[in-house]
């Protein structure tokens, strides 16, 4: 291997390693929230029909999450649904806005 390549290579998994020394830390300050994302903007396995991130079918679905920042979850404001029932976020999977 040339010098260079030997370079990048090495440079290349330092950053790979500070990364993932980095990632427990961003992930110890969001939680997951379930009825907040819009579809297609879900973290992994958004429940029955989907398979993981990005695959939610509907806005605001209760089974889908997304990672937002630690103690914001249960203010983030929500449309009210289609008959004015007012639509919460939640820490735990919902029943609500599922597909058929």
């Amino acid at each position: 291997m040339s010098k260079p390549m030997k370079s990048t290579f090495v440079a290349g998994a330092v950053l790979a390693a500070l990364a993932l020394q980095t990632q427990p830390a961003q992930a110890a300050k969001k939680e997951k929230c379930y009825g907040v994302s819009k579809i297609g903007a879900n973290g992994c396995a958004a429940g029955p029909g989907t398979t993981c991130a990005g695959t939610s079918t509907r806005n605001y679905q209760g089974d889908a999450w997304k990672l937002v920042e630690k103690g914001t979850c249960l203010s983030i404001e929500l449309p009210p649904m289609a008959d004015g029932t007012p639509r919460k976020p939640s820490l735990e999977p919902l029943k609500r806005d599922r597909p058929a």
